[in-house]
């Protein structure tokens, strides 16, 4: 079973519904086999700012905070993957910038975000190359174009 929580800081009708990021959601976890949970909160530009200053020590807003829950080894029956935090005016200006339909943008900042939440990384080369395959992949499978492909072309 996966369970999704959205909350919604801020109200835009630029916004995924949420059976959109059920879908994303579930994309991300096609070969996972245990039940899972996940919360996704979509903030504004402070929120994620603040945030990311907190936790990445990094200045400025970015698009997406993902928080992998580490269950103690002596809790049983939480599922909880973690949460996702999106800042919707990061993406939609991101989309915009990159030329890119913002809900294609939003599917691949989820994915993303929920592929880190089960493990994946791009702290090295070879990491990163994995990611991106697994990604790209998945975008495939919903009919959306690689979002790599302009970084793969201009170098």
């Amino acid at each position: 079973m996966r369970n999704l929580e959205v909350q919604r800081i801020i109200d835009s009708p630029l916004l995924p519904d949420d059976a959109e990021l059920q879908l994303w959601v579930e994309k991300a976890l096609i070969d996972y086999t245990r039940d899972a949970e996940v919360l996704i909160r979509i903030v504004d530009t402070q929120e994620i700012t603040d945030l990311n200053e907190k936790y990445r020590h990094k200045q400025g807003p970015t698009n997406i905070l993902s928080f992998p829950f580490e269950k103690p080894a002596d809790v049983e029956g939480l599922h909880l993957l973690g949460d996702l935090v999106v800042c919707a005016e990061v993406l939609q200006l991101e989309a915009r910038n990159q030329g890119k339909a913002l809900s294609d943008h939003w599917a691949h900042i989820i994915i993303h975000g929920v592929l880190h939440l089960i493990g994946f990384d791009h702290i090295n080369d070879t990491e990163a190359h994995e990611m991106e395959t697994k990604e790209v992949y998945l975008l495939q499978q919903l009919k959306i174009d690689n979002p790599y492909q302009e970084n793969e072309v201009n170098g």
